[in-house]
Parts: structure tokens; C-alpha cells; sequence
């Protein structure tokens, strides 16, 4: 077969194809069946797509009205005990449907969650986790009623950030709540002042008779409920904490060797 033959016979295929496709897209360029509620539409590609151009995001709203994602149908009926927290749609920075959904997957409409951008978020929403994500129920997230960014990043939910016993180490006597000691839920800080048994003017005067005058951060030197768990003079420092506790009990064991 000569070249121009074969230049035209490709030429002529490609044709073909191309014609195909726009005729009869379904068959020649579907990646499967469109989920159940598009069905409607499941054979007409160009409700959702362009030419060469698509899913752009005004043909999907052109049903699913931005300002009522979440809160109607797409037959404008009220929903009413939806369990998604999608109404975060109104407030994104820019319309890019695809970027977080997906068709032709049968009953699975959402791409991987993986792949969803909290940078599509508008800056001041992002750190209301709550308005979209339910509250783990683990005995520590139960009582903590607080913005997750605290501990956690919008980029992945581990690691975070809070290691409690970095800064102090519960007992018994100390299975308080989370708000007795961070007031208002803030955990950039904290208070001792929260139990009966810490009150202010107590506190200094026990710490005023060991001359310890620095006593309002009490983690620097206490870093236990115990309140031996202390460094030896009591005002934090190298010998806090198992540090502390390590030098005490060597000092005891050269004590018993002299004696």
C-alpha cells in the first residue's frame, strides 16, 4: 500500500471515530454507567459534557443550584434528615464540580476522599471542622467541644499536633474535664485554678513559704498530680519531671550508700 493510501485510509479512520464519538458517545468514549439519579440523562453525554470541553461546572448547575446543595433537591423539595453536611457548597472559592465528584461510577458518586481540597474552602471555614465532620466518639474528643485545628491540619487528620503527656501526665485525682483547666475550650493555655483544692491565693501562699515566687506555670514544675513529681528545689527546670524524679532516686541511693 502506498503512503497516500495509507495516509488516507487513517485519515479516514480517524474520521470515523470522531464521528462516533459525537453521534454515539455512549458507546465509544463512556467509562460505564452513570449513577442512579442521573439516569435520566444517562443517554444524552452532552447535558453534562461539552465537545472536546468536558464536564464544565454551569452544566452541572444548571440542575444542582449552588444555593440549594444540601438543603433541596434538584426538584426543589426540602430535604429533611439528610446525615450529610454538604451545605458548605454556598461558601466555596470557586465552582469546580469535578474536582471532588465523579460519574459513570455506578452507585458511587464522590471521587476518594483522598482527593478532596480543603483549599477550595473559603479561608474562614476551614477551621470550623464541625460544620461538615462529626465528632470522633473516643472518651477524649467527647469532651472537648473545640475548633479541631487546634490539633489537627486540614491536610490529613494524623498526626496531630497534641501529646498531652509532653506537658502533663493524669492520675486518678486528676480525670477532670477538659474546660477545668482549658477555660473556654481554648488549649493554647491552661489554669490550675479550676479545682477547689487550687485556689489562687492557696497556691501562693504554700509556694511564698518554699520562696518559690514563679508559681503560675504549674506544668514547668509539676508535671504529674503528683505533687512530688516536681524537680528537687521545686522550680522546674533539668530536674523536672522523670528527669527530676531519676536524679532524686540516684541522690537516695548514694544517701544509703554512705550510711
Amino acid at each position: 500500500m502506498s503512503r497516500r493510501a495509507l495516509m488516507t485510509t487513517a485519515l479516514a479512520s480517524l474520521g470515523a471515530m470522531l464521528a462516533l464519538a459525537v453521534f454515539i458517545p455512549g458507546r465509544m468514549v463512556s467509562p460505564g454507567r452513570v449513577m442512579d439519579a442521573h439516569g435520566k440523562v444517562a443517554d444524552d453525554c452532552f447535558a453534562c459534557h461539552t465537545v472536546f470541553g468536558g464536564a464544565p461546572a454551569a452544566k452541572c448547575m444548571a440542575c444542582h443550584k449552588v444555593a440549594d446543595i444540601g438543603l433541596r433537591t434538584t426538584d426543589g423539595l426540602v430535604i429533611a434528615g439528610e446525615k450529610k453536611n454538604v451545605a458548605f457548597h454556598q461558601r466555596l472559592v470557586e465552582a469546580d464540580c469535578i474536582a471532588c465528584h465523579s460519574d459513570h461510577r455506578g452507585v458511587k458518586a464522590f471521587r476518594p476522599i483522598s482527593r478532596f481540597s480543603h483549599d477550595l474552602i473559603e479561608a474562614g471555614l476551614r477551621g470550623q471542622c464541625g460544620a461538615c465532620h462529626q465528632k470522633p466518639g473516643d472518651a477524649l474528643h467527647l469532651r472537648v467541644d473545640a475548633n479541631c485545628s487546634q490539633c489537627h491540619t486540614i491536610t490529613a487528620w494524623r498526626p496531630a499536633t497534641f501529646a498531652h503527656e509532653r506537658y502533663f501526665r493524669f492520675n486518678q485525682d486528676h480525670t477532670t474535664a477538659c474546660a477545668t483547666c482549658h477555660v473556654d475550650n481554648v488549649y493554647a493555655g491552661y489554669t490550675c485554678y479550676g479545682c477547689h483544692e487550687h485556689s489562687r491565693s492557696g497556691i501562693r501562699s504554700e509556694h511564698a513559704e518554699e520562696g518559690i515566687r514563679d508559681y503560675e506555670n504549674c506544668v514547668k514544675c509539676h508535671r504529674s498530680g503528683d505533687e512530688r513529681d516536681t524537680d528537687r528545689n521545686g522550680r522546674g527546670g533539668e530536674g523536672s519531671g522523670d528527669a527530676g524524679q531519676q536524679e532524686r532516686g540516684e541522690e537516695r541511693g548514694e544517701e544509703r550508700d554512705d550510711d
